[in-house]
């Protein structure tokens, strides 16, 4: 499991292990249109009191207790994050979530402005006794093919250590296509030579 994220690049991100809660309707997910909102907003106090960075990993929501991961998917591409609720709205119409910049950058919504996605809510768990490991996520998808497809691009490029690893909801399967790395400091070079090739990149330490 991913116990934290030491380092941003164009995004931040934190996965999870889940459980469900019951802040939805029966089903544990919602599915809805969200938005995402940046500049304006940046350096600016949250509603739990926080200052608001663009480049983290959060999200606005009307009901969520704030600390509250959640799972985003855009239906519209399949691609998906995790974010954490640590502001209200958003008040506009039947948007159902408001996302920093960060998180809509890594779904691809950020030209558009808004996109259908669906939401799943996961719950924090004590990360297992061990090391850690350090990783770039280069891709998170609902669909195996697409993440496959991902990985065999990677390979091709020249980067080694590719990895196809799998991420369960009650509501969902991810695959996320993550490249492993030595120590911190690779993490960091492998993930500027992705972010110059084009990539969104997140970079993780893992729980061995």
């Amino acid at each position: 499991m991913t116990r934290k994220v030491l380092f941003l690049l164009t995004v931040l991100a934190a996965a999870v292990s889940c459980a469900r809660l019951n802040y939805f309707p029966e089903g544990g997910s919602q599915t809805g249109l969200a938005s995402w909102y940046g500049p304006d907003f940046h350096g600016k106090l949250t509603s739990n009191k926080e200052i608001y960075d663009m480049y983290d990993m959060t999200a606005a929501h009307r009901t969520l207790p704030f600390g509250t991961q959640v799972m985003v998917t855009n239906i519209e591409n399949g691609r998906a994050t995790t974010v954490r609720i640590n502001d209200r709205g958003p008040f506009v119409g039947d948007r159902i979530i408001d996302l920093s910049y960060a998180a809509a950058r890594v779904l691809g919504m950020v030209g558009p402005g808004t996109a259908r996605v669906q939401l799943d809510v996961l719950r924090d768990s004590s990360p297992p006794p061990g090391g850690a490991r350090w990783s770039v996520q280069a891709g998170s998808f609902v669909s195996k093919e697409n993440a496959s497809r991902l990985s065999r691009e990677l390979e091709e490029r020249g980067f080694s250590g590719v990895r196809l690893s799998v991420f369960k909801t009650p509501a969902q399967v991810y695959y996320r296509v993550r490249v492993g790395a030595s120590d911190e400091g690779s993490a960091r070079e492998l993930a500027r030579r992705l972010n110059a090739d084009g990539y969104v990149v997140i970079v993780l330490e893992e729980e061995m």
